[in-house]
C-alpha cells in the first residue's frame, strides 16, 4: 500500500543521487500500476516505464503511436500507486519543437514523475536530430522543470548505437556519442542512456570520459551488474525484457491451462 512521505521534489533529488558511477542505480522496467508495485515490493530504489513495453500493453507499436494523454494517464496511476521516484520514457517527446516539448514535459511533472528519458532519433526512425536542434529540446524540458520547482533528472538518450549493427561501433562513434555528451549537459541533460552499446571496452571508454551518468540497457545476466560497475556505468536499465518476459511465461500458462497439460 502506498505510504507517501517525500514530496515530489525530494523525491528527484534522491533520484539524481541514486546515479553514481561505478554503483550503478538498477531500474526493472515497468508498463503499468501493477508491476510498478510488484518492482517496489522487490525492493527497488526507483520505478522506470519503458516505452516499448507501455504501448505494447496497451495493444499499441512503440515510436508515439500511443496517444499522450494515454501515457498521461499510464503515468499518474502509477506515480500515485508508489512511493518511489518515478522515471518515464517520453521518447522524443511527443513533439518535435521547442514548445511541444516543452509543453508536454511540463504536463509530465504535473503526474508525478522525477525523471524522462527522451532520445534524439527522428520520429520513425530516420536518422538522428542535429546536435544544435537536440540540444535546444533539451533546454526546453530543463526550462519546463525549472518552472515547476522539480529537479527533473534528463536522460538523454543517444539512438548512434541503435542505428549502427554492433560490428560498427568504433572509436569513432564513441567519441561523437562524447561530443553529444557533452553538449547535452551543457543543454541541462542529467545523464547519457546509450542502448545498443554492448562492447564493454567502448563502454569503459564513455563511462570514463562522459561529463554525465552513464546509463546502459542489458536484456540477459551477462555481463554481470557487478562487472558493469567495474566500467564505471552509473545506471542499468532493462528496457522491454521485463515485459517480454512476463508475456511468454503468461502464454505459456495460457497453453498449459488450455490444453489441460
Amino acid at each position: 500500500m502506498k505510504n507517501n512521505h517525500c514530496t515530489q521534489k525530494e523525491k528527484a533529488e534522491q533520484f539524481h543521487q541514486y546515479h553514481v558511477k561505478g554503483q550503478p542505480l538498477v531500474l526493472v522496467n515497468v508498463w503499468d500500476a501493477g508491476s510498478a508495485q510488484t518492482i517496489q515490493s522487490t525492493g527497488a530504489k526507483a520505478i522506470a516505464t519503458g516505452s516499448w513495453s507501455v504501448a505494447a500493453a496497451h495493444g499499441e507499436q512503440d515510436g508515439e503511436a500511443l496517444p499522450f494523454q494515454l501515457v498521461l494517464a499510464n503515468l499518474s496511476r502509477i506515480t500515485k500507486s508508489v512511493d518511489l521516484p518515478v522515471t518515464i520514457d517520453i521518447e522524443g517527446g511527443y513533439g518535435r519543437s521547442v514548445s511541444e516539448v516543452k509543453q508536454n514535459v511540463l504536463q509530465i511533472i504535473e503526474h508525478g514523475a522525477v525523471g524522462i528519458n527522451i532520445e534524439d532519433q527522428l520520429p520513425h526512425g530516420e536518422g538522428l536530430y542535429s546536435v544544435t536542434e537536440q540540444c535546444l529540446r533539451l533546454s526546453a524540458a530543463r526550462e519546463a522543470a525549472s518552472e515547476a520547482g522539480i529537479p527533473l533528472f534528463i536522460n538523454a538518450r543517444t539512438d548512434l548505437f541503435l542505428q549502427q549493427v554492433p560490428e560498427k561501433h568504433d572509436e569513432a562513434l564513441v567519441n561523437e556519442a562524447l561530443a553529444r555528451s557533452e553538449a547535452y549537459a551543457e543543454a541541462g541533460a542529467s545523464g547519457l542512456f546509450v542502448p545498443g552499446l554492448q562492447d564493454q571496452h567502448w563502454i569503459q571508454e564513455l563511462c570514463d570520459r562522459s561529463p554525465i551518468p552513464v546509463n546502459v540497457m542489458v536484456a540477459s545476466n551477462e555481463p554481470s551488474l557487478r562487472h558493469l560497475a567495474t566500467l564505471g556505468v552509473a545506471r542499468i536499465s532493462y528496457g522491454p525484457y521485463p515485459y517480454l518476459q512476463v508475456m511468454e511465461n503468461l502464454k505459456a500458462l495460457g497453453q498449459r491451462i488450455l490444453t489441460g497439460a
